[in-house]
This record gives structure tokens, C-alpha cells and sequence, in this order.
């Protein structure tokens, strides 16, 4: 199978393998992207998998509240001058208004519906455009049913989340905001890991083990321990809490007497990749480089 310098970058970016690695481990998989991964992963060449492609769009992250919800919207833009540009802050302040007062199912519904302008949004963003000199989209948004702590934080405008309590304060749900938008949990506990993931991780860690040359008996308990470690990374309750990383998310809501039902958490342009860069170029370089 041809492998194409496309192909190469994505997993180079996934990654963080050399170039040569990348395309040998492609060719080893049959240009299956995962499985190159995975053999890369197995092997120790890669730095780690990242859960999105690179973050290159711009925009920024919007969050309103009223007495009956919470909403979380991203608006995306070319620039980061244009995400800082009073009309661009302006109009996605009053799309998040507009998700809080209206029944919205999705994206297309949203466009259709009239700002306090008088035109609608989709309108309105495309006057924007024209205005601005950029392209512009809305991406995403979540609306939240308030609950008993509703916790929400935001870096600047580029990360934002909302997390849902039961019992506690707001001071806990406010914290714990902050401990989701700073570590980017994928959920709130082992049970809510995909399966698909536990089962590659398995997997990783037993081939690894295995090229140790240990005892059946001791390679299993070895994954044991990196499958423990492993849920503690990316579930919200196993996690360091940010502000005290003696305890645990779990060990604070406990303290705290509260439970978290959900959460939310957005960074601007996650898995959208903005720019692209003459890749081929790169890689032909360095492969005649290595011819030479």
C-alpha cells in the first residue's frame, strides 16, 4: 500500500514518533492508522497517543447561565484577533442568550432562530463574515439543566466547563470546574471508560510485559498495576484534585459530602486542524537525507 506523507503526518501528530518510525509503522499496519498506534505504542516509540489532532482552530469558548440552565458554546474563527474582536464576543454572547431562551435540538435549528436584531443567526453570522474578513462557525453547544451545585469555570475564553453537583457548596463545584478544564478527564469513573479504549490499553501493556520475559503469573499483575494507574489518569474521580494533589476528585467530593452527576468540558478547535502545512515537502527531505 502507498503510503502518503498525509498519512505520516496525522500519526506523527498523534504521537509524537519520529517521521521514519511513523511511516515504517504504517507500512507495517497496511496504512491502518490505529494499528500503527498501537505498534508504535507497543514498541515505545511513541511519546503518547493524543485524544484529538492537533488544536489549531481559533475562536472562543461562551458560557450564560439563567435560573433554569447552563449553556457551553464554541464559535470558531480563523484568528485569535478576530476571537478577541468586540463583535465577534458579541455575537457569540448573544447566540449562548438565544440557546437559553429558545427550544434548540441542533445546529440547524439554532441558525433559524431570530436574535434581538431582528435578523437570525445564521443572518447574522454571515454579515459577520462579510464584516470581519474571516470565515466563522459555530461548532457545538451543550445545554445543561441546572442541579443542586452547578460549577462553572473558564480559562480565558479558549477552555471552559461546567460540572453538575449533588450536595456540597459552590465553592466545591467551582473547584472541581476548574480541576476538569485544567486535567481533561474523558469521564467520571472506570465504568465509563469505552471499552474499545480498556481493551487497547490491555492489550499495549501485555505486549509490552510480555517482552520482558517474566512469569505469566508476574506479567499479569504488572498490567494489573498499569490498568490501575491507567483509570486513574483519565477518569475525574481517580484523578490528583489540581488544588491538592494529596487526594483525589473522589476523596473531595466525599469530604465535601457531594456527588457529581456530569460534566462538560470544551477547548477551543480540539480535533479541528486549521492550518496545513507542506508536509510532503518535509518528509521527502528527510527521506533523502537518509538515502544520502
Amino acid at each position: 500500500m502507498s503510503i502518503s506523507a498525509s498519512m505520516v503526518k496525522e500519526l506523527r501528530e498523534r504521537t509524537g514518533a519520529g517521521m521514519m518510525e511513523c511511516k515504517k509503522a504504517l507500512v507495517d499496519s497496511d496504512g491502518n492508522l490505529d494499528s500503527a498506534i498501537e505498534l508504535l505504542r507497543t514498541k515505545g516509540q511513541a511519546k503518547a497517543e493524543k485524544k484529538a489532532k492537533r488544536i489549531a482552530a481559533e475562536g472562543r469558548i461562551t458560557i450564560k447561565s439563567d435560573t433554569e440552565h447552563t449553556v457551553i458554546l464554541e464559535i470558531n474563527s480563523e484568528t485569535d484577533f478576530v476571537a478577541n474582536d468586540s463583535n465577534f464576543i458579541n455575537y457569540a454572547e448573544s447566540v449562548a442568550i438565544a440557546i437559553l431562551e429558545n427550544e434548540i435540538v441542533d445546529l440547524e435549528s439554532l441558525s433559524k432562530i431570530d436574535l434581538t436584531t431582528g435578523t437570525n443567526i445564521e443572518n447574522a453570522r454571515t454579515q459577520l463574515i462579510s464584516k470581519i474578513g474571516e470565515n466563522i462557525s459555530i461548532r457545538r453547544f451543550d445545554k445543561i439543566k441546572q442541579c443542586d451545585n452547578m460549577g462553572v469555570y473558564t480559562h480565558g475564553a479558549r477552555i471552559g466547563a461546567v460540572v453538575c453537583l449533588t450536595g456540597g457548596d459552590e465553592e466545591t463545584s467551582k473547584d472541581v470546574a476548574m480541576h476538569v478544564a485544567a486535567s481533561n478527564p474523558i469521564c467520571i469513573n472506570n465504568e465509563g471508560v469505552p471499552e474499545e479504549m480498556v481493551s487497547r490499553e490491555e492489550r499495549i501493556f501485555r505486549d509490552q510485559a510480555a517482552s520482558s520475559g517474566k512469569p505469566p503469573e508476574i506479567i499479569n499483575k504488572m498490567i494489573q498495576g498499569r490498568m490501575k494507574k491507567f483509570f486513574k489518569e483519565v477518569t475525574l474521580l481517580g484523578q490528583p484534585f489540581i488544588k491538592n494533589p494529596d487526594i483525589t476528585v473522589n476523596e473531595l467530593l466525599r469530604e465535601s459530602e457531594a456527588e457529581i452527576i456530569s460534566f462538560k468540558r470544551y477547548e477551543v478547535g480540539e480535533g479541528i486542524e486549521k492550518k496545513e502545512e507542506n508536509f510532503a515537502d518535509e518528509v521527502m527531505a528527510q527521506i533523502k537525507g537518509n538515502e544520502s
